[in-house]
């Protein structure tokens, strides 16, 4: 991305991060690292600004020093409750973990309270935290079951934003519950226009969609740009207004980027 695109984006979600500019990873825990982000100014292009939902972090490169200096690791999971005022802003989200790497703390206990502290004043609300070993830990994208992946399906006249309505509702729905995922979806990060790969799972009620449509639909995010967190509420919107069903859920898991 051009840097004065770079300014324009950063103007409008009030971001003073040094893009664009070499800068180097700290070495010593600082709180003052995290970026949060206003949801009302990233939702205010949608149709509705409350959703029922978590948005859901995975550090995969958490590590610290014991008080004798010994390194620890551990794969964290934080939780930040979709009603929430703040996103947090993921390269800042980056430079505070890694803020740690260098950094003594008295025990992982004292190390959770520290993440949940400084993570719930960011986001505005209280975030919940895990954190697990290398060897316990299961990816839980893993444990989904019975989706049916559009990915085989054909693709006539791909296009690269998002068109909701190319959506198309199953003429002949059964009543049953509809489970699908595609592994294809990409969006861009709006501040750094570094790729975002993903999978993404939905379950409707209610109505159906014609398998080849969500698979259209959800190519057209590669040229998009938007954060993690508003795609899947775009996502969840759009199928809402195409579809109106009685239930509707959507889950996406992005591939880790800096180890987050």
């Amino acid at each position: 991305m051009p840097l004065d695109n770079m300014t324009e984006h950063n103007n409008r979600f009030g971001l003073e991060l040094a893009l664009g500019k070499d800068q180097a990873y700290p070495n010593q825990y600082d709180a003052n690292l995290l970026q949060p982000i206003s949801r009302s100014v990233c939702r205010e292009k949608l149709p509705k600004q409350d959703f029922q939902g978590i948005d859901i972090w995975t550090g995969y490169e958490l590590s610290w020093l014991d008080m004798q200096g010994k390194p620890n690791i551990a794969i964290a999971e934080f939780t930040i409750p979709a009603s929430s005022p703040n996103i947090i802003e993921s390269k800042s989200f980056k430079y505070y973990l890694n803020s740690f790497n260098q950094f003594q703390v008295s025990s992982q206990d004292r190390l959770k309270d520290q993440l949940q502290q400084d993570l719930s004043a960011a986001a505005g609300a209280p975030v919940e935290i895990s954190l697990t070993t290398i060897d316990d830990y299961i990816h839980p994208p893993s444990q989904l079951k019975s989706f049916e992946c559009v990915d085989h399906y054909p693709l006539d006249t791909p296009q690269y934003e998002p068109r909701p309505e190319v959506l198309t509702r199953l003429s002949d729905y059964n009543g049953n519950k509809q489970m699908l995922c595609s592994h294809l979806l990409k969006s861009n990060c709006p501040v750094t226009n570094q790729p975002d790969w993903a999978s993404v799972w939905v379950m409707l009620e209610g109505a159906a969609l014609t398998p080849e449509s969500f698979l259209s639909y959800i190519v057209g995010y590669r040229g998009h740009q938007d954060f993690h967190e508003n795609c899947v509420e775009q996502i969840f919107c759009d199928l809402e207004h195409a579809l109106q069903p009685t239930d509707l859920w959507v889950y996406a898991r992005y591939t880790r980027r800096g180890g987050l």
